[in-house]
């Protein structure tokens, strides 16, 4: 990001070396200051033609590397016009000393006098809401902050005088870099970012100095470290990312000359699509629900009533989301054997992928293709692909940007129908979800970084509306063609949809429910990307101060509190009951629990022995134990789901992991109390218990795969120097 100040510099010295060239040529001055930019030098600011001197604004902890927090490269005039985004320096900013400061001494020579260092009249320039939070500030119209807040972003006189003048100037808007990590951190890490030729820096020693840690030769160094993986990062031959999945996930059954017939052809018979479609929107709907039920079941029913000749002539995305379905729908049913499932479900997995290549899915793209491979991606990260989902994620994303999911629906589709803006939003909220998760569990940094979708417009008033109930004709035939001049494909001809079933319908509590639990979902995503995922993609430590530590800690505290009773009630008793009432709901709540408290625990248990913050050890190990109890009530309501969500496994092994290592080294208190004493006190068996359970449930699934047996070997010997 930084080379961007770079390259505009030497762009402004080119262009004003031709025009003194062009002076010189016709006879103008010829002594006038050299050219911006000449001699391959890019100095800080445009030479000025006044005599008189100004004073060097690069002030002692601003460096020429260095950026505003969060993310955005800003400047006093809005615009990028120095080295590395620095901004040259304004009135405000200099200073030169009086005439009456100066003096000549018994020799003759001028001499300065010291005067006591007045505090400059410095105009605020960020926005009120942030100065009045004391956060930080991008300085955008609107900044980024107020846009995640939701709240209104308002600027004084003289801030919006000077970002005005600098768009006048140059006609230029600030980019918005929402990743970019704070100035003080990248210093920080500038040591330890300088690694050999030899080895890859992949974050492997930040988490050992924030107290995460594994047993050494167990992990390969070109992986995630939770990851586990055994393959050498120096083999001269092509290595898996993350030594999760050692296949291609979508094996060849097609041929050349097959087409869309070909796929259709190996669709399952009605009962067995009817069954997996049932238990897709029994374990996975409830915890992504992004797939609007009753149009899908039009589009569904349809398609088995129309004759041979018209299935062929099916939108070959449709049929990627329905393959996309049979697959995680397989995923979850109870097989006799852990190898008939799967095979069974890569194939379909795999129909899924050439119905993907028929329908051309990386030039063009609609909400059918990319919840197809999102739910084709979740599928992976199940399927033991973790390294193939991540990359299939990538592209999902990038489609996801190509059909502008990412802005609000009312500025770039103002026509469209209330329910079709209502899926846009919830689209962009799953593919958002995955990202961001998927990325703090990788140590990755996110992606979908760019959004102006209100959080808040995901309204339950949509869910009550009929308008573009039968919206076929609408979102789903509106097809993004990268490669053509209008965007907008023709709406295909109307057919209406067959009367619904009741297990076509989603009551209004449901709804409602629904929309409360991803909005959650939503607004927990945001503080996580904002202050986990980019840190922790860059080895970079969470916190740089104590009190901004406790800051980020009540943040996440208040947020939780915000959230609806029935998504944060931790009752054992009461989950039980509602797994049998409501059990759509008792999915939510573990899901979310889960995602909070194992955030939680990164939190707490994070260090940065440079600005004096210690690990609580205490918080840390409580926060753990909620997060790994979510495993434990999942498995105990619902075993068989239990034993296929990779991400939910993925997270209990992090935090059995952890709990371990905290429980092996001497333990110190966040009060410096060496043992921890009474601060401890009873926390270190329930913990040690924990770490015993999640061994014991690791016996009972995953198979034989290599990547699962490392883990518990690894955790196993943990658990084996555990000191308590």
């Amino acid at each position: 990001m930084q080379s961007h100040g770079i390259y505009a510099s030497a762009a402004a010295g080119i262009a004003l070396k031709s025009t003194a060239g062009a002076q010189s040529a016709n006879g103008l001055a010829q002594d006038s200051a050299p050219a911006f930019g000449v001699n391959g030098v890019c100095p800080p600011y445009p030479p000025q033609k006044s005599a008189e001197r100004r004073t060097d604004f690069r002030v002692p902890g601003i460096g020429l590397d260095t950026g505003v927090y969060n993310g955005t490269p800003t400047t006093l005039s809005g615009s990028v016009d120095g080295l590395n985004g620095v901004s040259p320096p304004t009135d405000v900013d200099t200073a030169l000393p009086p005439l009456s400061a100066v003096t000549s001494n018994s020799s003759g020579s001028p001499t300065t006098t010291r005067k006591t260092k007045q505090r400059r009249n410095k105009p605020t320039l960020s926005c009120l809401e942030c100065v009045e939070r004391k956060t930080k500030c991008d300085r955008s119209r609107p900044c980024l902050a107020c846009v995640k807040r939701q709240s209104t972003c308002d600027y004084t006189a003289v801030a919006n005088l000077i970002a005005t003048a600098g768009k006048n100037s140059d006609g230029s808007s600030r980019a918005r870099y929402v990743t970019k990590p704070p100035a003080k951190i990248r210093k920080m890490s500038t040591a330890s970012s300088l690694t050999s030729a030899g080895t890859t820096d992949n974050g492997w020693a930040s988490i050992d100095s924030r107290a995460h840690t594994t047993p050494k030769g167990q992990m390969s160094s070109a992986a995630s470290p939770y990851l586990l993986s055994n393959v050498p990062y120096s083999s001269a031959t092509p290595s898996n990312v993350f030594g999760m999945g050692t296949q291609h996930p979508f094996s060849n059954y097609w041929t050349c000359q097959g087409g869309l017939p070909e796929v259709i052809s190996v669709m399952p018979s009605k009962e067995q699509a009817d069954i997996l479609i049932a238990k897709y929107f029994e374990a996975v709907d409830p915890v992504y629900p992004f797939i609007h039920r009753r149009s899908f079941y039009a589009d569904y029913e349809r398609f088995w009533a129309s004759p041979t000749e018209e299935k062929y002539k099916t939108d070959a995305a449709m049929m990627a989301l329905h393959y996309a379905i049979f697959a995680l729908g397989t995923q979850f049913l109870q097989y006799p054997g852990y190898e008939e499932r799967s095979q069974t479900a890569e194939f379909y997995c795999s129909a899924a992928n050439q119905a993907l290549r028929l329908y051309s899915y990386l030039n063009r793209t609609s909400m059918r293709a990319i919840q197809a491979m999102l739910l084709m991606a979740y599928f992976l990260m199940n399927d033991n692909h973790a390294s193939d989902a991540y990359a299939w994620a990538g592209i999902h994303l990038r489609q996801s940007y190509a059909m502008r999911l990412h802005r609000d629906p009312d500025i770039v589709v103002p026509d469209a129908s209330i329910i079709e803006k209502q899926q846009r939003r919830k689209l962009w909220q799953a593919v958002f979800f995955h990202d961001t998760f998927l990325t703090v569990l990788l140590k990755l940094p996110p992606t979908a970084t760019h959004s102006d979708v209100p959080v808040e417009s995901l309204a339950d008033d949509n869910e009550l509306s009929n308008d573009g109930i039968d919206f076929d004709s609408g979102a789903h035939s509106r097809v993004e063609n990268l490669m053509s001049i209008s965007v907008i494909a023709p709406p295909e001809d109307y057919i209406p949809p067959p009367p619904p079933m009741s297990h076509h319908m989603v009551d209004l509590a449901t709804a409602k429910s629904d929309c409360a639990y991803i909005r959650s979902m939503w607004h927990l995503g945001n503080l996580v990307q904002e202050n986990l995922s980019s840190p922790c993609s860059l080895s970079l430590p969470l916190t740089h101060s104590v009190r901004h530590k406790e800051s980020l800690i009540a943040a996440f505290k208040r947020l939780y509190k915000s959230f609806p009773s029935h998504l944060t009630n931790l009752d054992h008793l009461w989950l039980q009951q509602q797994a049998i009432n409501n059990p759509r709901a008792a999915r939510q709540n573990l899901f979310l629990t889960s995602n909070y408290h194992h955030c939680l625990m990164l939190l707490q248990a994070s260090e940065n022995s440079s600005a004096g913050v210690v690990a609580n050890i205490r918080a840390a190990l409580e926060a753990a134990h909620e997060a790994i109890w979510a495993f434990f009530k999942l498995w105990a309501l619902f075993e068989t789901e239990a034993a296929v969500w990779w991400v939910f496994q993925h997270r209990a092994f992090e935090e059995s992991l952890l709990i371990a290592h905290l429980l092996s080294k001497e333990i110190v208190s966040a009060d410096g109390v060496e043992g921890g004493g009474k601060v401890l006190e009873g926390i270190c068996g329930k913990a040690k218990e924990d770490v015993g359970r999640m061994l014991g449930i690791m016996e009972r699934y995953g198979g034989d795969l290599e990547m699962h047996r490392t883990r518990k070997e690894v955790l196993r010997e943990a658990f084996e120097g555990i000191l308590v």
